[in-house]
């Protein structure tokens, strides 16, 4: 594997200088989960997208997601959320927020909740990039990169001086919750535009089919948010954004004695276990044409993201953990993009520094006497630095075929100040540099008078270690406690994948379908392997370059438009994985690999009127890694039962009502048929048989 990244670049060379000239095909549109400049759908990517209608219906960002092909998504609990995208989560997949990285150096491996801090009604939509990216994003992007659209400001578009107000509101009573956002739109078209809003969001327990209300399963959340807009002159445009979002109380119920069984999954014994968290985010942009022809347009961002996170728990025996991190990271951000006759390039450069500080400290029952810990969850006093210059080629070769190449140059660099050495005890430090070169090519095929589209792709990503890899402490799974691991190396990953899509979609009628397919070869894996030692009653585990393997699998979707008024669409995904362990004489399943699961739904629309009728399925999830047999809190016995789910959701535009507003209405049934079931991996039941109401107004 490490000779790959050379015998790849040869490769791209060799290739590069066979080229020969062709006429753009496209009209070009910015796609910036891309970084490219073109139709979303005329790209060489398995793409999915998510409406803001949808997020304005979904109760949390992570739970926008699941039906997407290629992805699950797993809870730990009702406020946490975390995708698996192509069998990768956590710190294996990447976020961004209008293209700016979401992902900072505390991300575990496993499932983790950050993917809820970001609230989804913020967000005028997504783009889901399934597969690797490490070409335009360097680290982390190894399942899928997802990036999500802000809300931006409709009066900076209208004429003259405008303002709107907005409310939305949503009950549902299978959740006991109520989220509610208020907007404010204003501006001068042309000339400047502010987008303000407030979030507030009270979740109840959940009641959850054949078992009843799940204590301790609510929560609270708040957040706000302001995007400005700014033109400057004919050239140029200054973007501000600013995110705040706070959460309260949230359980994980499964490793308490709250929680409830579920088809033959333990019962934990912590009498508390609870978190609160905020994350602030903010950018500054410049994004315009400069006064160069060869260079079409440039994006410059600066950007700030803090995350504070503060965690409880009580053990059985009445003692008490309290911890804490807080994470500050700053970002460079600088893309180009320029076409030189039939060639378009996007390339740039970005920079990011994570500061993290943390503490932890162990109180007796009554809470007064306390051994100050020297470290938190993660190293105290720990720095993570990333840079990379990249570089991406668009080439149409002929009227039928193009080309994509691209590459990478990443320089990583951790420093943890204090940790708890493994060995002595003691407060330890670590300093570590790695670098990466990672590089694509893909062929596509897109005939000008042909239905047909077929794409072809071989690409080298990587991970490096971070500050969670290196130097996390404390209860990770059911049964799992870790410590630090020093001498990782980066992982190291190489995927084939093709595609075929067919499409005579009009606006009244016609079918489209699209099929992937992918394989990709893993070495240098990073797992939790156990040291042999017995802690508290928990197994003792450290991070290492143990593993290697494969993942593989299928994305399968379809859309046929009846008439104006009905269509059908649906899909299915298939993901399975295997790698190698310590300990082990063959190769073991991967933790939560995703079961068979597919979707079909009808959709029937006026002017106005939106019905659909949505049936979710996912097969029974029996292929079981080690480390999932023995997580019986969160995984039953066997295996995760097979379920199926049937929704019913509408929506209706109001006729102008008091105060002259506008909007719609919302009307869903969720799980008609109640049914009882949890997504595979996940701590928590889904809830049960529920019915959802919710309001959009505009002054």
């Amino acid at each position: 594997m490490r000779q790959r990244p050379q015998l790849l670049s040869l490769l791209l060379a060799a290739i590069a200088a066979s080229s020969s000239h062709a006429e753009p095909l496209i009209e070009e549109v910015l796609v910036t989960a891309a970084r490219q400049q073109a139709l979303l759908e005329d790209l060489p990517y398995a793409s999915y997208s998510v409406s803001e209608e949808s997020l304005k219906q979904s109760r949390t960002l992570p739970e926008s997601l699941a039906g997407l092909p290629g992805v699950s998504v797993q809870k730990t609990a009702n406020g946490h959320g975390s995708p698996f995208i192509r069998g990768f989560t956590g710190y294996r997949t990447l976020a961004l927020i209008d293209g700016v990285r979401y992902n900072n150096s505390v991300y575990r491996d496993g499932p983790s909740e950050y993917f809820g801090l970001i609230d989804g009604q913020s967000l005028s939509g997504l783009e889901l990039i399934n597969g690797p990216a490490s070409v335009l994003y360097g680290s982390d992007a190894i399942g899928g990169t997802l990036n999500l659209h802000s809300k931006e400001p409709s009066r900076f578009k209208a004429d003259g001086f405008s303002a709107t107000l907005g409310q939305q509101l949503h009950w549902n009573s299978a959740e006991h919750s109520l989220r509610s956002r208020t907007q404010l739109d204003i501006g001068r078209g042309e000339d400047w535009g502010l987008l303000a809003g407030f979030s507030y969001k009270n979740f109840g327990d959940i009641e959850a089919a054949d078992l009843g209300k799940l204590a301790t399963s609510g929560y609270q959340e708040k957040s706000y948010d302001f995007k400005y807009l700014k033109q400057l002159n004919n050239h140029w445009q200054l973007q501000a954004l600013y995110q705040n979002l706070k959460q309260d109380d949230v359980w994980r119920t499964h490793s308490t004695v709250f929680a409830k069984s579920f088809a033959g999954t333990s019962v934990g014994n912590d009498l508390h276990r609870s978190k609160d968290q905020q994350r602030r985010f903010g950018y500054v942009k410049l994004i315009g044409k400069p006064e160069i022809n060869w260079l079409q347009r440039a994006e410059i961002t600066l950007s700030n993201q803090q995350w504070l996170e503060f965690g409880e728990r009580q053990k059985s025996n009445g003692e008490w953990i309290i911890e804490s991190f807080d994470s500050r990271m700053s970002g460079l951000d600088i893309q180009l993009h320029s076409q030189l006759g039939a060639h378009r390039f996007t390339y740039g450069l970005d920079i990011y520094r994570d500061l993290v500080d943390s503490r932890r400290k162990e109180l007796d029952q009554q809470g007064n006497s306390f051994i100050e810990r020297i470290q938190g969850p993660i190293g105290d006093d720990s720095r993570f630095s990333q840079g990379g210059i990249y570089a991406q080629w668009h080439y149409d070769i002929s009227d039928n075929w193009q080309w994509q190449l691209g590459s990478r140059y990443t320089w990583v660099s951790a420093y943890i100040g204090r940790f708890e050495d493994p060995s002595s005890g003691n407060a330890a430090s670590y300093d570590q540099d790695w670098n990466n070169t990672s590089s694509s090519i893909k062929l596509l095929w897109q005939p000008i008078s042909s239905s047909w589209q077929a794409w072809l792709g071989i690409s080298q990503a990587f991970r490096a270690p971070n500050i969670a890899d290196l130097s996390r402490f404390g209860k990770s799974r059911s049964n799992e406690t870790e410590i630090a691991a020093l001498n990782l190396a980066p992982e190291h990953f190489l995927t084939t994948e093709a595609a075929l899509r067919w499409s005579n979609l009009a606006s009244d009628s016609g079918l489209m379908w699209q099929l992937n397919a992918f394989y990709t070869d893993i070495e240098d894996y990073i797992t939790s392997t156990p040291t042999g030692r017995i802690v508290d009653g928990l197994i003792e585990v450290s991070k290492a370059n143990s593993s290697s393997g494969f993942m593989h699998g299928f994305e399968a979707s379809w859309l046929w438009r009846l008439n104006s008024n009905w269509s059908l669409k649906g899909n299915s995904s298939f993901v399975q994985g295997e790698q190698s362990l310590p300990n082990f004489e063959s190769d073991q399943y991967f933790s939560r690999s995703m079961p068979l699961s597919g979707l079909l739904a009808v959709q029937w629309q006026v002017p106005g009127h939106q019905i659909e009728l949505e049936i979710r399925h996912s097969a029974k999830a029996d292929h079981l890694s080690p480390a999932d047999l023995e997580d019986d809190e969160r995984i039953p016995p066997g295996g995760t039962a097979a379920y199926t789910t049937i929704n019913l959701r509408s929506s209706h535009k109001l006729r102008q009502t008091f105060l002259k507003a506008k909007g719609h209405w919302y009307l869903d049934l969720n799980n008609i048929s109640d049914e009882a079931y949890r997504s595979h991996g996940s701590g928590i039941n889904e809830p049960g048989r529920g019915i959802s109401i919710g309001i959009d107004l505009s002054w």
